[in-house]
């Protein structure tokens, strides 16, 4: 498995994409540049995906930058040594403040090593993820596509990956997670790139900005 690392690798799977799905072509041409928006991975790079959940992008960049100027580098020694009016000030939701601790509790007790999970299959580490307290499905997928450049991840369940689909496939109605998986299928081994180019078609034509993680 060749994680995706440079624009290059982005340029070469829109072209294999093309080939196996016309249907992509002008989706392509519309979408404008594919940003490869990699990420560090570890418990930072997670720590930000938590972040942004349910949230803009602005709210996203503001308490991100309230956690990293508390903290002054996001580690789990550090996010454990917050207290509770800490999370309050910061900004953070009960929920994300449960799924921040008890990531950097796993990590601190090495029941999980972030940087070796992305180099495992896709489902086992999807699985190993959403093991973890807090962590979802898309946190997960999200964290592999841009932490750990994986070229196979599709997040179905994210709306904007949905309202894309149904935009540029003229669909009556925004396909189920379940339907945009069975449609994903056909972009295998590049369903990281797919994922890409219909988040950038979703910010250029539907004039949104989408991205999980920051470029």
């Amino acid at each position: 498995m060749q994680p995706i690392a440079t624009q290059e690798q982005i340029e070469a799977g829109l072209a294999e994409l093309a080939r196996a799905d016309p249907r992509l072509r002008p989706v392509i041409e519309k979408a404008g540049p594919v940003p490869l928006r990699l990420q560090p991975s570890g418990y930072a790079g997670l720590a930000g995906i938590v972040v942004s959940q349910m949230v803009s992008r602005a709210s996203a960049d503001a308490i991100h930058a309230r956690l990293l100027s508390r903290l002054g580098e996001i580690t789990p020694a550090g996010v454990l040594s917050l207290e509770e009016a800490d999370f309050r000030q910061i900004g953070l939701s009960r929920a994300k403040q449960a799924a921040l601790l008890g990531v950097a509790r796993a990590v601190s007790e090495e029941a999980i090593d972030l940087d070796a999970v992305r180099h495992l299959p896709a489902e086992q580490a999807i699985a190993d993820l959403t093991a973890l307290p807090g962590i979802g499905p898309w946190t997960a997928e999200v964290y592999l596509l841009f932490c750990g450049g994986h070229p196979d991840i599709f997040p179905a369940g994210d709306v904007a990956l949905q309202a894309a689909a149904a935009h540029a496939f003229s669909l009556a109605t925004r396909p189920t997670a379940r339907d945009l998986r069975i449609i994903a299928e056909e972009w295998s081994p590049f369903r990281g790139i797919a994922a890409r180019l219909l988040w950038a078609y979703y910010g250029t034509v539907i004039r949104r900005t989408v991205a999980p993680v920051g470029s």
